[in-house]
């Protein structure tokens, strides 16, 4: 009982520590430092939450800018299935699917003698990229300004308008934020 009675009592406190006490006071920091991440990036529209900063969207209408091949399994970025196919270059999987999404992509856009940027016939390491590179951006705007009517210096203003460099401004690719650039333009439609 004498060895007994001391663990009994330090598992309660470190219960309390670091199970009660630690978990609320990290979250009410985050939440008064950094409320926005915090609440898991979402973006809201009208009132209503249309997506997260962080997850990307699956697009498939022509209309709009199409993001990166997601690589979750089940349904596409589905948060809880985060992770890439791991498929080599020379897996005929991996080739079976890029060669349907260029094939996808000419279809929608058949004058678009352009090379087809890498990442959008690729899916990103987590399989949820929000992004896509400006080249991707790119060879989408003259398929998206057609078909909605828009002139391809007004797509190409929001592509600028929703591109942002990489961290802290300097280290990275500059990337477009599909869901947002996609937002944007039904917004003036």
């Amino acid at each position: 009982m004498k060895q007994i009675r001391p663990a009994l009592v330090l598992l309660i406190i470190f219960t309390v520590i670091t199970g009660v006490l630690y978990p609320l006071l990290v979250t009410g920091l985050a939440q008064v430092i950094f409320p926005h991440q915090a609440n898991g990036s979402l973006i809201v529209q009208n009132g209503q939450t249309v997506g997260s900063d962080l997850i990307g969207q699956q697009f498939d209408d022509p209309k709009y800018f199409w993001g990166r091949i997601s690589a979750t399994s089940g349904e596409p970025y589905n948060a809880s299935a985060s992770g890439g196919s791991n498929f080599s270059v020379l897996n005929p999987l991996l080739q079976d699917q890029v060669k349907a999404r260029i094939l996808a992509l000419k279809e929608a856009d058949p004058g678009n003698v352009q090379p087809v940027p890498a990442d959008l016939v690729t899916a990103s390491a987590s399989g949820l990229d929000p992004d896509i590179s400006v080249a991707a951006a790119e060879y989408q705007a003259a398929r998206v300004a057609r078909l909605r009517r828009l002139s391809l210096d007004q797509v190409n203003a929001y592509i600028a308008k929703y591109t942002h460099g990489g961290i802290f401004g300097i280290l990275g690719e500059k990337t477009v934020d599909v869901l947002k650039l996609n937002l944007a333009l039904d917004e003036i439609q």
